[in-house]
């Protein structure tokens, strides 16, 4: 298979499993923060694993300027997550 055949492949598994579950997931958790709630364990376990694959579809997504939207949009999504929790254990 060609590069460019595999990162199909991975983006199709990708978007799926984001579509399904991370962005599901990430939503969850962005009105969990913003209502001032803590993280639990499983939570930030979630977000350790959203950290982890991102940092390894890093190189895809350089490959494949149609996707760095979508992977920006992602990033500030997580952040605002990270950051509220962050405030919302300060303030706890």
């Amino acid at each position: 298979m060609t590069q460019d055949a595999d990162d199909r492949g991975l983006a199709a598994v990708v978007l799926e499993r984001l579509e399904k579950e991370r962005l599901p997931r990430a939503l969850d958790l962005k009105e969990k923060v913003d209502s001032g709630a803590r993280l639990d364990d499983m939570d930030i376990a979630f977000l350790e694993r959203v950290f982890a694959d991102s940092e390894d579809l890093r190189p895809m997504v350089a490959r494949h300027p149609e996707y760095q939207e979508l992977a920006a949009r992602l990033v500030e999504l997580y952040e605002h997550i990270t950051s509220k929790a962050l405030e919302n254990e300060k303030a706890g």
